[in-house]
């Protein structure tokens, strides 16, 4: 198989993946819809970073890691169930409380610099994700693979994730879609939150039956 026909196996299985619905589609599409389309840009490129980071540690062997030191693994999922659980017990308690897109000194209440950090920390948290990325690479990949290909890959997950994380922020900013998001605040972010939070839980139970095992 040729480098590019490498690569564009692996492009649409990750791209595939990155489509599924998830803690990262929940986090962007609220933050899109609660604040402006920069905000959703940002987090859809934190999101962009968080890929190509775990794309780089696939590369590196993170796996191979992980599979010699079972608890690594299990400390890194609880670690990131703990935190999608904590994202989530704020957004339901911030359900009630409305809206400011602005303060009153014309900054956005929500810095652009934060909704970044929180679609690159909400992308980390997840340590499945580097499994599915070199799981994918195993499959897809001949045994010695191009250096252009190798060079290549982690550049290119992170236009697909950043890319398809725009494509929701762009739709979610939209102002039909913000309007529709303030007339139902309360249940959506209640939504939202159970979501991540039923998602954090997920990590942390499949944790526990990995001990037991």
């Amino acid at each position: 198989m040729t480098a590019l026909g490498i690569l564009l196996g692996i492009m649409i299985a990750i791209g595939i993946g990155a489509m599924s619905p998830g803690p990262s589609f929940v986090l962007v599409s609220r933050i899109s819809v609660a604040n402006s389309r920069l905000h959703g840009l940002a987090a859809a490129l934190g999101m962009g970073l968080g890929g190509a980071f775990f794309a780089v540690l696939a590369l590196a062997g993170l796996v191979a890691l992980l599979e010699k030191v079972e608890w690594l693994y299990l400390v890194l999922k609880i670690a990131g169930g703990l935190y999608l659980i904590h994202l989530g017990i704020a957004i339901w308690r911030g359900a009630r409380q409305p809206i400011t897109v602005e303060t009153t000194d014309g900054r956005a209440a929500l810095s652009v610099s934060r909704a970044l950090a929180l679609g690159l920390i909400t992308q980390v948290s997840n340590p499945k994700t580097a499994v599915v990325y070199a799981s994918i690479f195993a499959a897809l990949m001949p045994q010695n693979p191009p250096v252009a290909v190798i060079l290549a890959l982690p550049p290119i997950i992170f236009l697909i994730e950043a890319s398809w994380y725009a494509v929701v922020a762009l739709a979610f900013s939209a102002p039909r879609s913000q309007r529709a998001y303030l007339s139902g605040k309360l249940w959506v972010d209640r939504l939202a939150g159970a979501v991540i939070g039923a998602l954090g839980l997920r990590l942390i139970g499949e944790s526990l039956t990995l001990l037991r095992r």
